[in-house]
């Protein structure tokens, strides 16, 4: 094999190679986009969302039905408001609870879906009533040290 030829085979070896990175990086980031179906929007509002990031997971049952789309700040009423698109093939009732959760210890923040027993469903644009915000790990364990403290003060 020529020189050039070699050169031409390793180039092409190389662009392969970073553009499966790419795709791996676009995959892990969870920066595609997964779902080529149609959504509909629905908002929650939250005291806290702790670490919860646009495109993050939408579960209901350990499935997930959507993604979030946005996070806001409402200045009237000092909450996060967040807009979820729900794919169109999973319905949700009226008096469905929206919770923030974690996947493990230390792991993504998503929102987890548990279903009501309304008949009238959820529809594009409506706002989900009952929610619950994120546990902060570090606003707990700073609690349990100060409630510890406080204990150990009155012992001695």
């Amino acid at each position: 094999m020529s020189r050039t030829t070699l050169d031409l085979w390793v180039g092409f070896f190389v662009a392969v190679g970073l553009g499966a990175l790419l795709f791996l990086a676009l995959k892990v980031g969870n920066m595609a986009s997964s779902s080529s179906g149609d959504t509909y929007a629905i908002k929650a509002k939250f005291d806290n969302i702790g670490g919860l990031k646009v495109r993050g997971a939408v579960k209901s049952a350990g499935v997930v039905v959507g993604r979030v789309g946005e996070i806001r700040f409402d200045p009237e009423a000092y909450l996060a408001v967040v807009t979820i698109n729900v794919d169109t093939r999973y319905k949700f009732p009226r008096d469905t609870f929206a919770t923030i959760n974690t996947s493990g210890l230390l792991g993504e923040q998503y929102i987890g879906f548990e279903v009501g027993g309304d008949t009238e469903m959820l529809k594009a644009g409506d706002t989900i009533k009952k929610t619950q915000s994120a546990v902060v790990l570090e606003k707990l364990i700073g609690q349990f040290m100060f409630n510890k403290a406080a204990e150990d003060g009155g012992k001695k």
